[in-house]
């Protein structure tokens, strides 16, 4: 078997980090799960009886609206997460700059999240 990398590449550790794949797949695969979550966000907003904050509220405390929305909320922003990664990878050759992005769309990322899985409990919780 012929080795196609040259000495200094190998050395550096240039070439295919056998991580690829499994990113591929998991972006697909929160795709797929966002497009019944948001056609169902979709026609459930459709036919609430009034888009005025008593009603979006009452709707948001019911326990089957809370879960699905945070189904919404969780896999929307990882998939977010996954796909900024891949514009960083594609973009930002500078490999130091590329790891405080990845930790920037992480932590950014987290944040968000978390604040809107917090409200959406807050007001399911709070009834």
């Amino acid at each position: 078997m012929k080795r196609t990398r040259t000495p200094l590449s190998q050395v550096k550790g240039l070439g295919s980090a056998k991580e690829g794949t499994g990113h591929f797949w998991v972006q697909r695969l929160t795709a797929l799960a966002l497009v019944p979550l948001v056609i169902w966000l979709c026609f459930a907003i459709a036919a609430l009886p009034g888009m005025d904050y008593v009603s979006v509220r009452e709707w948001l405390s019911q326990p089957t609206t809370a879960i699905l929305m945070i189904l919404l909320i969780s896999v929307g922003f990882f998939h977010a997460r996954l796909g900024l990664q891949e514009v960083a990878i594609d973009y930002i050759s500078d490999h130091a700059v590329r790891t405080i992005t990845f930790i920037a769309i992480t932590f950014g990322a987290a944040i968000l999240a978390v604040t809107g899985i917090f409200s959406v409990l807050r007001i399911a919780l709070a009834g």
